[in-house]
């Protein structure tokens, strides 16, 4: 199939807009390939520190016979997605020891967990620690003793981070191996019923606190299509993965087949054999476009509208909003699954899942299926699923017809002809906004705003029965200067609730919603931020907004000339659960329209 016209055009103006800066991080990462195994330039004290555990390895490791493998973990039994990694260490060495290789954990990053943090003051952290994930490993790669690099990580800033890492040492392989998401509980929707009765006092904390623990209630990434799940699907559509992993439950033999076929798979294409597949051959600008794509076919988190720039940026690679409104125009939403719809992510994946889903695309003329991955080349690659044979793995074709239509489409029958994605400009700034979910009815939305410095104020306004009309809720002074660009998650249920008493309602921010934001129309990542002198900090009460998704506009229709910009004090942004170590990264931080990245 002839790739579609638009496709084409995309790609080829982010080649010409990262030609300057894709050829210097090329030429760097050719010149770091060019000296060979790394441990090889190492003084033999060097090499003896690095050595010193390694018991029998250690005369392969000095004479650099065999590959050495770097595992970097984001590890911890907190995060139910990362509790799975505890045990891989010992999986991947004896894996590679099979394959006569080695195994180093390198270095652990941290990892937090956003279901935690939802509306509590570490969110404010939860940005910032894609860019200290990104510092962690590298300080972890820095022995420079590895000739391919095996990344643990599955949830909202550990991949994009760890991704940013691995384009970094770009000279080296670079192999995601997820854990999967843990198996179903109660259904999603039935959770966020509690959570509106809960916000309205229908139902108490009790009940509330039962329904969450019924849906998140054992190892394994949340089952909704979050931005964990969401990272996931881009690590296949970009070829990090190997193709069927990103959504095999933890704890079963297929996960751990797939757990050790990575490995042999990382000691097969390091520098020391004949297919070597460095991280900055694959991370290029097709790959990137088709993880575009691949947001937009399934409705994925909105948090890659963020974090997918400042990954490319690592690679040489400029992106732009535009990129994302013009793919997403032209790619049809071909996934349903909770908050877009009931299903959860292992309904999705035994109804076709990723390879039905990459298939259609490709056969559609909507992905680049020239491109290099660690499986070998071409995405077609990962139009085959896993399967055991016994003990042994084996890969067959994967299904070409949706075994559920009400969860997975056919390109020529989608759920909608686009993803849902748009582009927002007008004189409060640029944005994003996501109507996958959203009822064409409410698309647009003009109406007067109430203006708010935090979510607690809304909250409190909606407890006291102030908002009975038609509201836009301005939450400003949410970027990633202001306070670090936290999720609004909790206010879902509050707007949710507005909504289904019958009024129109908008959120106007800028600061994030989470991937599984849904019904509720939300204009967010709006750039520049407040505290940055953008026009959100020019608005009052009363003032009339327009918030239309089918044209692409965020317009205040009062006049904001002459006004000055509110300056509320934010001084206490900056203490309490680790703030005050942050303040340069506050200092620091780009814009949300670039990613909002620090270290780059």
């Amino acid at each position: 199939m002839a790739l579609h016209a638009v496709l084409q055009s995309v790609t080829d103006r982010i080649i010409a807009r990262s030609q300057g800066p894709r050829r210097t991080y090329l030429d760097r990462m050719e010149a770091a390939a060019a000296d060979g195994p790394r441990r090889a330039h190492l003084s033999c004290g060097n090499q003896a520190h690095a050595y010193a555990a390694m018991g029998a390895a250690k005369d392969d490791l000095a004479a650099a016979r065999a590959p050495n493998l770097g595992i970097i973990t984001a590890y911890n039994d907190m995060l139910s997605a990362h509790q799975p990694f505890e045990t891989f260490p010992a999986r991947i060495r004896a894996a590679a020891r099979a394959a006569g290789a080695t195994a180093q954990v390198a270095g652990g990053v941290p990892a937090m967990c956003d279901g935690v943090t939802q509306g509590q003051t570490g969110m404010e952290l939860s940005l910032f620690s894609r860019d200290v994930i990104a510092l962690a490993a590298a300080v972890g790669l820095s022995h420079n003793t590895f000739d391919a690099a095996l990344y643990l990580g599955v949830c909202d800033k550990i991949v994009p981070g760890l991704v940013m890492a691995a384009a970094t040492f770009g000279h080296i392989p670079a192999v995601f191996v997820p854990a999967g998401p843990m198996t179903s509980g109660l259904p999603n929707d039935e959770k966020a019923k509690v959570r509106q009765q809960f916000a309205t006092g229908e139902v108490g904390r009790d009940a509330l606190m039962a329904a969450e623990m019924a849906s998140y209630h054992g190892p394994g990434t949340c089952t909704f299509y979050g931005t964990a799940n969401t990272n996931q699907m881009l690590m296949e559509f970009m070829g990090l993965h190997l193709p069927g992993a990103s959504f095999v439950n933890p704890g079963t033999p297929l996960r751990d087949a797939l757990t050790e076929a990575a490995t042999r798979r990382a000691t097969e294409i390091t520098a020391l054999g004949n297919d070597f597949r460095p991280a900055s051959a694959i991370l290029d600008e097709k790959a990137f476009v088709n993880g575009m794509v691949g947001l937009m076919a399934t409705g994925g988190s909105t948090n890659l509208v963020l974090h997918l720039p400042a990954m490319a940026r690592a690679a040489g690679v400029v992106l732009e909003l535009e990129d994302f409104a013009d793919l997403s125009a032209i790619t049809p939403l071909l996934a349903r699954v909770y908050p877009n719809g009931l299903a959860d992510v292992n309904h999705f994946h035994a109804a076709g899942g990723l390879q039905f889903l990459i298939g259609e695309l490709l056969n559609a003329g909507l992905l680049h299926d020239d491109v290099r991955t660690i499986a070998g080349d071409g995405l077609s690659l990962y139009t085959q699923e896993p399967r055991l044979d016994g003990d042994r793995l084996r890969y067959t074709d994967g299904p070409t017809e949706t075994l559920n239509d009400r969860i997975l489409r056919p390109a020529a029958d989608p759920f909608q002809a686009t993803g849902g994605l748009v582009q927002l400009t007008g004189n409060l700034g640029t944005g994003v906004i996501k109507v996958s979910a959203v009822a064409p009815e409410r698309q647009v939305i003009e109406a007067p705003v109430r203006v708010f410095h935090d979510q607690d104020q809304v909250k409190s306004a909606f407890k006291a029965g102030e908002i009975t009309t038609d509201t836009i809720v301005v939450v400003r002074f949410q970027g990633p200067k202001s306070n670090g660009m936290p999720e609004l998650h909790s206010l879902t249920p509050t707007l949710a609730v507005l909504q289904d008493r019958g009024l129109k309602v908008a959120l106007v921010t800028d600061g994030r919603m989470s991937g599984a934001s849904g019904k509720v129309p939300a204009a967010i990542h709006v750039s520049p931020e407040a505290a940055a002198g953008g026009p959100l900090a020019l608005l009052r009460d009363g003032d009339v907004v327009r918030l239309d998704a089918t044209t692409g506009t965020l317009t205040c229709l009062a006049d904001l000339a002459g006004r000055s910009p509110a300056t509320p004090d934010l001084a206490g942004n900056g203490t309490g659960v680790g703030r005050e170590l942050f303040e340069t990264f506050r200092r620091n931080v780009g814009l949300a329209s670039d990613g909002a990245a620090v270290v780059l």
